[in-house]
């Protein structure tokens, strides 16, 4: 059998590609974690149900324009108001374990960092699984309605990644990095509850579209250049991770950045018009 040789100087055979550094072994410690991580899954894909419950509940006590919608749009109303509650719980999570936890401080792990993982980190990520997974059942139910292919695309994406790491314990630093850029989509899904309930000339909708387009540019885009800054300056600990996940965080990076960067144009021309608008009815 021919062997493929990468730069961290050991000989791979090429299924090894294929392989991974899986965190799960057998024992009684690992059996414990696969069921937090199952659970942690089952309670992401319950809490879609019960926000997406509670959101048709709630809506029509507090927004008249509920009502008057068909129930296809009243269907994408509460898929956003779960998506919503995601984002702003997988933002703060993200925020506490990269910022106030010492779980990826280098002056505590040093270059460990790579592989740091705890049951916190890991049920985080189980629930953001379990929606990504009730969100997509729901896209394929209603395809084309809540989304098209490029939302598949992500979802899987996101899902792969987020798999890959949880499984083998590493790199999670740069999971809930992506994570973070989660916190655009309270913004996003604002913008479509405006819209449907015909509020898209208010002063609220102009000034949403302007916090998307800065929400956007820290989260989507700065974040990400910092996430290529932190990947290129760390490469001796990136090379550590196990080959299918070195690969693919080497590729999902660049995926999801241009998709952002396309997403970035279409908010951007889409403020231009939105302030455009809002200035010409002052004008009158």
């Amino acid at each position: 059998m021919s062997m493929i040789v990468i730069d961290r100087k050991k000989e791979i055979p090429p299924l090894a590609f294929m392989t991974t550094n899986f965190a799960f072994t057998g024992d009684d410690d690992d059996s414990s974690k696969q069921l937090v991580l199952l659970a942690s899954i089952c309670s992401g894909i319950l809490m879609c149900k019960i926000v997406y419950d509670i959101t048709g509940f709630i809506s029509p006590l507090l927004f008249s324009a509920y009502g008057k919608l068909d129930g296809k749009v009243r269907m994408e109303w509460n898929n956003r108001g779960f998506s919503t509650f995601h984002a702003v719980f997988v933002s703060v999570a993200s925020i506490y374990l990269l910022v106030i936890s010492d779980q990826f401080d280098e002056s505590v792990h040093g270059d460990s960092v790579i592989n740091s993982t705890t049951r916190l980190s890991e049920s985080i990520m189980g629930i953001s699984l379990g929606y990504f997974v009730a969100d997509l059942m729901m896209i394929f139910w209603h395809f084309p309605t809540l989304g098209g292919v490029e939302y598949i695309f992500h979802h899987c994406l996101s899902m792969f990644s987020i798999i890959l790491s949880v499984t083998s314990g590493q790199a999670q630093f740069y999971i809930f990095m992506v994570l973070l850029s989660e916190a655009t989509t309270p913004f996003v899904n604002l913008r479509w509850y405006l819209d449907a309930s015909g509020q898209k000339g208010s002063k609220a909708y102009t000034l949403n579209g302007i916090a998307l387009f800065l929400g956007w540019l820290v989260a989507r885009i700065l974040l990400f250049i910092y996430f290529f800054i932190h990947m290129y300056s760390h490469f001796h600990q990136v090379k550590l991770v196990f080959p299918l996940g070195f690969y693919s965080l080497i590729a999902v990076g660049p995926v999801l950045s241009t998709m952002n960067l396309l997403w970035f144009w279409k908010i951007t021309k889409g403020l231009i018009k939105t302030v455009s608008r809002a200035m010409g009815k002052k004008k009158q």
